[in-house]
């Protein structure tokens, strides 16, 4: 496809999620993940949307959790179908117009028109489409000197809860599970004007040869360049593919939708150490992967790290990269049902990653992470 004009995404700017318990959620946030409570619903917005939300920020990361008031409501027809997930993905645009025209000019599927509001001096404009990402919808925003995150929110003056002493500074990427993804794929590049930036397909056969079982993937990444927003695609890979972890994902959260959400750190090593201290769960790796490591790195020509691998090994912190100087780390948290241990919570988890240089990503960690996951849903009697 040609390229064509870009529909002025500046960035993320929230997470939308939707939770049965808005009490856990606070907990999670503030407590665990050091997130501030910046602001909340009004009773006239709860009454109208027929939801409580809260909202929760570190760096430039917002997650907004809102829970049913009742039937009727947006987080009710959600969880209704879904165990706690990611319902709505926000973005800040530059021109609200020109979204909303282009989008629907390529077949986007608006749920409302364009809504404008005015007050305290600023303008706040928006509105919604669907996607092929399951029930999570897509919302874009306009601000011009709107200091409020939403209409009918209230803001605290002196943000409660955590500091962000963990060092969160943006979402790198979001990561989304689908059935068939080739669909998707279409519509990020042909709808969002979205071109494709990585992509790779493996399974853990590829490394075990002869087992009963497996995991594997294929994956796309797909990025728009202007704002550097990207997607991360995942779609079961025979053989097995029922027990695949994307399939395994999609039975659990009941349907197509996002895995999870990257989050970047300045310094990686000390953020999971406070992390692990704070009582935060992460996908276990083994140390054998620390002991191949070093070979690893060399056949990928990263030659060299910074970091100690007893470290990363103590740590449980991946390693991946494409040329010498070139890498990341990163590690996934646990999901949220194991976090919380109530299937209801859902299988979505957080990324945290770090880059030096590498803008891949971990394709030589995917194994690992499955085979991890793998060996968790096997104890759990996910996998035969």
């Amino acid at each position: 496809m040609s390229k064509v004009e870009s529909i002025g995404i500046k960035r993320i700017e929230a997470l939308h999620y939707y939770v049965r318990d808005l009490e856990r959620s606070r907990k999670f946030y503030t407590e665990k993940l050091d997130f501030e409570e910046i602001a909340h619903s009004s009773p006239d917005l709860e009454e109208a949307a027929k939801q409580r939300s809260v909202v929760f920020r570190a760096g430039e990361c917002i997650v907004m959790c809102s829970q049913p008031l009742g039937e009727g409501g947006r987080a009710w027809r959600y969880l209704r179908k879904h165990p706690d997930g990611v319902g709505t993905l926000i973005f800040e645009v530059e021109d609200i117009e020109r979204a909303f025209r282009l989008l629907d000019g390529r077949g986007g599927t608006p749920i409302d028109e364009i809504t404008r509001v005015k007050e305290d001096g600023g303008e706040f404009a928006s509105f919604s489409i669907t996607s092929p990402f399951g029930d999570t919808t897509f919302r874009f925003v306009e601000r011009k000197n709107y200091r409020k995150l939403f209409p009918g929110a209230v803001h605290y003056d002196i943000p409660r809860g955590g500091k962000n002493t963990l060092g969160f500074t943006h979402f790198d990427h979001i990561t989304t599970n689908f059935q068939t993804m080739a669909p998707a794929l279409l519509w990020m590049e042909h709808v969002l004007g979205f071109e494709r930036f990585w992509e790779i397909q493996f399974h853990t056969e590829d490394v075990k040869k002869g087992g009963d079982h497996g995991s594997g993937l294929r994956s796309a990444v797909m990025w728009d360049p202007g704002s550097g927003v990207k997607f991360a695609n995942n779609e079961p890979y025979r053989p097995y593919f029922k027990s695949s972890q994307i399939n395994i994902f999609n039975e659990e959260h009941r349907g197509d939708g996002v895995q999870h959400a990257a989050i970047a750190v300045k310094d990686i090593l000390t953020s999971v150490k406070h992390m692990r201290e704070r009582g935060i769960q992460f996908m276990p790796t083994p140390g054998s992967y620390y002991d191949a490591l070093p070979a690893r790195l060399k056949s990928l020509g990263v030659q060299q790290i910074d970091e100690d691998v007893n470290v990363l090994r103590d740590l449980e912190i991946l390693v991946d990269g494409e040329a010498e100087g070139k890498y990341l780390l990163q590690i996934f948290l646990k999901e949220s049902a194991g976090t919380h241990g109530d299937p209801d919570a859902g299988p979505f988890f957080y990324e945290i990653i770090q880059r030096k240089g590498d803008r891949g990503f971990g394709g030589g960690n995917f194994r690992a992470l499955f085979e991890s996951i793998e060996r968790q849903q096997k104890t759990e009697g996910k996998v035969a």
